[in-house]
């Protein structure tokens, strides 16, 4: 059983209540049928759990060495907000598409070459949205060596931006939630055994 503190417990809850983690059949985006579907777009209609979330990076950004945040748009965008406001960062985003009038600005928000970028993200499964960010923000001339998200669904993410020369931190993993949830009975057992199994075959 992975161990959570009292922060991330009551960040566990927050996310079940809201329905940003539920359990059930969802079909994914590939096609697959699964136990366990993560959607955390919906935080942004709670704003104390935002603000919660806010805080729960604070520690492990208190550790790292970097000048703004680089929120992903879009899901990732209002949690690099309540990360700035907590902790009093200045932040940027890499846009989805270029703009084509303007400034046709690829990265919105002030920045200067050679600063270091840390890149915020709500989930992570496999990273390939962390690198199309990245390499947006080092064509910018900008650095990055550290991406931080609120979950790690445990599916290669940290393991492929690692062997890119990037280290991943999670605010909490998959195991930890299921740990937590299983050993509170928020969750059925069965509920949990049968996303237990889906992770491993998946992941």
């Amino acid at each position: 059983m992975t161990q959570i503190n009292l922060a991330q417990s009551a960040l566990a809850d927050g996310l079940l209540t809201a329905g940003c983690i539920k359990f059930g059949e969802f079909i994914l985006k590939s096609g697959l049928k699964s136990p366990i579907y993560i959607d955390l777009r919906r935080i942004i209609t709670y704003p104390k759990l935002l603000e919660q979330i806010g805080a729960a990076y604070l520690p492990i950004l208190e550790k790292l060495k970097f000048d703004r945040l680089a929120g992903l748009p879009y899901a990732a965008i209002p949690i690099a907000t309540a990360v700035s406001l907590q902790g009093n960062y200045p932040m940027i985003y890499p846009r989805k598409e270029v703009k084509t009038y303007g400034t046709k600005a690829e990265i919105e928000g002030d920045f200067f070459s050679g600063e270091t970028a840390l890149v915020i993200d709500d989930l992570a499964t496999t990273g390939g949205s962390k690198f199309e960010a990245i390499e947006k923000l080092t064509a910018v001339g900008m650095k990055v060596t550290d991406i931080v998200v609120l979950v790690d669904r445990q599916s290669g993410a940290k393991e492929s931006l690692e062997q890119a020369g990037y280290a991943m931190h999670a605010v909490l993993t998959i195991t930890q939630l299921l740990d937590y949830y299983e050993s509170t009975g928020k969750v059925e057992k069965d509920k949990i055994a049968e996303t237990r199994k889906f992770l491993e075959k998946t992941g």
